[in-house]
């Protein structure tokens, strides 16, 4: 055997989300202009999601330019250069090319100094999977700044004649950048719990591979969600729930150490029974951006902590705990400091 050593990575450090910034679409879509198409009324998709109205994506609002508007807004708001940005993490599932990854084109754009750049298909727990990569990176070093994006354009897939669905979906990005913590004290993004539970893939799923949208006999057209909504709701309210007590316990805090819950943007109703299962105090404050921003998947979370900053329902060092949960059926959570 070689005497040679490998050098390995240097000591971990802590890791921190140093800025946020999200960017919406302009157009605002209420429940009105959806009931058009589905037998439906607005009181009842309150009722049931607690959406009043979702923003969708005109023609030049892309997967890559909503990318770039929010990953700006965020090395801004973080006080890092382009050029100081080592990856570039985009999670969607609504880029439309298989190759070259949205990353790549977005580290280009932005200004980065060849960084690394990848993509991530991890649907609503996508953003959660990037900033702990990221998160990852900046401890042992591999990167020294991480911008995580999650993005989509789901109107695109949207069949707005499906009751179950039509209501629920819209566009936007959110982005964040990840950076070393002054000391361990300083830490910001604790331990990862994620998983997967591939017997349920039927839950929330592509209903046509884009071979058959394509070549259907009708002409091509775009691939539609679909979405199995009850069993979904008992999956993500009371699954999710242990998932977020898991992360909180690897991060060693409790529900009263909590100023703000962000879970993924799904269902105020989702939303609802998973604070009750958590026993969240009064005094935590919970993301209900899903009200007039819809779900957004990849997006949600960063746009929602965005969104209580700016309405000052988060202040800057808040402990926050964050959740994604989605296609696959796929989950993430950590415990994060607010930046």
């Amino acid at each position: 055997m070689s005497a040679l050593t490998i050098q390995a990575e240097r000591q971990p450090r802590a890791s921190r989300i140093l800025g946020i910034g999200g960017y919406r679409p302009t157009r605002v879509v209420t429940n009105a202009e959806i009931v058009e198409q589905i037998d439906s009324s607005d009181e009842w998709i309150r009722t049931r999601s607690g959406i009043e109205s979702r923003r969708w994506a005109g023609e030049d609002e892309t997967v890559i330019s909503m990318s770039l508007a929010a990953a700006r807004k965020a090395l801004a708001d973080a006080g890092i250069q382009p050029e100081q940005v080592d990856c570039v993490i985009v999670s969607t599932v609504t880029h439309l090319f298989q190759t070259p990854s949205a990353a790549a084109q977005i580290a280009y754009e932005l200004g980065t100094n060849r960084a690394a750049a990848f993509d991530v298909s991890a649907a609503c727990a996508g953003f959660c999977y990037g900033l702990s990569l990221a998160s990852d990176m900046v401890r042992v070093g591999t990167a020294g700044h991480v911008v995580v994006i999650g993005v989509e354009r789901l109107s695109d897939l949207t069949d707005r004649t499906d009751r179950g669905t039509a209501f629920l979906f819209a566009d936007g990005a959110g982005a964040a950048v990840v950076g070393p913590a002054a000391g361990a004290a300083e830490a910001g993004i604790g331990p990862v719990v994620w998983g997967s539970d591939g017997q349920h893939l039927d839950h929330i799923r592509q209903k046509e591979n884009w071979r058959d949208a394509l070549f259907s006999e009708t002409g091509p057209e775009m691939p539609h969600l679909v979405m199995q909504g009850n069993p979904v709701f008992r999956w993500a309210s009371y699954e999710m729930a242990k998932v977020a007590q898991e992360a909180l316990d690897a991060a060693g805090v409790t529900v009263d150490d909590l100023d703000v819950f962000v879970p993924h943007q799904a269902n105020m109703r989702i939303t609802d029974a998973m604070a009750r299962q958590l026993k969240l105090p009064e005094k935590v404050a919970i993301a209900r951006d899903i009200a007039t921003q819809g779900n957004t998947s990849a997006a949600s979370i960063p746009l929602a902590i965005e969104r209580m900053l700016e309405n000052g329902e988060a202040q800057s060092g808040d402990v926050a705990l964050i959740i994604g949960f989605g296609a696959g059926l796929v989950y993430a959570g950590q415990v994060i400091r607010i930046p």
